[in-house]
């Protein structure tokens, strides 16, 4: 998504990248918005604190989707998995609103879904902290997603037409593009998107939907630091879904049913 330094026309939304870019309109948004808080004592719970906060990176990319609150939804949800918002840290929404240019309201809608989520709680008078997630929590998490996945990965690999398998190989590829960039929030959109995906195949929403946000979990740092998954492990990683397909596409059941349960004894 490339935009140019004068920002996004269908949202108003300044190129975060450029330092110092406002739209008016943004900035009196923003002390409308922080004085209805007040006037309203919504104060308490929604985060007007901005002292002794760890500073945090603008984003890479300019935001130019028609949804503000989805832009930025999806923003924080690439900067948790690639680490930029801290295990433990708290952050305000008028403080990541002037990081992204916008107000404070889309910033703090963004937030409270991620706080039903669990991935971040809030801080009365102060903001939202990132959860701390240890390294049993994770793995529990990619426990359940195995017992979830796997058996209908198997029941599919059966079952669906050879010719579907083939239809889902962009996605692999893609997976193996995102790996190659090294970057973890990259890798980590590209490989739901091959798991929904295959998922999809059979039917049932509920699970597509249940098992995108056990994986979207497990994609989230521990406390502590990112995890320590470099270009190689990625790579691997992207390697098995094409290995995978190759074997659905040939009607290697056996092979296929190795590679599944392989694949999933790697998550972490």
């Amino acid at each position: 998504m490339k935009q140019g330094a004068q920002g996004s026309a269908e949202t108003g939304i300044p190129d975060p990248r450029t330092r110092g870019s406002r739209v008016p309109s943004q900035s009196r948004a923003a002390d409308v918005d922080r004085g209805r808080d007040l006037a309203d004592g919504a104060d308490a719970v929604r985060g007007e604190h901005t002292h002794s906060e760890t500073p945090f990176p603008r984003p890479r990319q300019a935001l130019q989707r028609p949804s503000v609150r989805g832009q930025i939804l999806d923003a924080l949800r690439t900067a948790l998995v690639g680490g930029e918002l801290t295990p433990g840290e708290v952050y305000s929404a008028p403080a990541l609103g002037d990081r992204f240019g916008v107000s404070a309201t889309p910033v703090r809608e963004a937030m409270q879904q991620l706080a039903t989520e669990g991935a971040v709680e809030v801080v009365p008078n102060r903001g939202f902290r990132v959860v701390e997630r240890g390294a049993r929590e994770l793995a529990e998490l990619a426990e359940i997603r195995a017992l979830i996945e796997v058996p209908v990965m198997l029941r599919l690999a059966r079952t669906v037409p050879t010719a579907r398998w083939a239809d889902l190989r962009p996605l692999a590829e893609g997976t193996v593009r995102a790996a190659s960039s090294g970057c973890r929030a990259t890798y980590a959109e590209s490989d739901r998107a091959f798991h929904r995906a295959v998922l999809a195949l059979s039917g049932n929403e509920q699970l597509v939907h249940l098992a995108e946000d056990l994986h979207r979990r497990t994609q989230w740092p521990p406390a502590g630091g990112p995890v320590a998954r470099g270009r190689a492990d990625l790579l691997a990683d992207a390697a098995e879904h094409l290995a995978l397909l190759e074997a659905l596409v040939a009607g290697e059941w056996d092979a296929a049913q190795s590679l599944v349960r392989e694949h999933f004894a790697g998550v972490s």
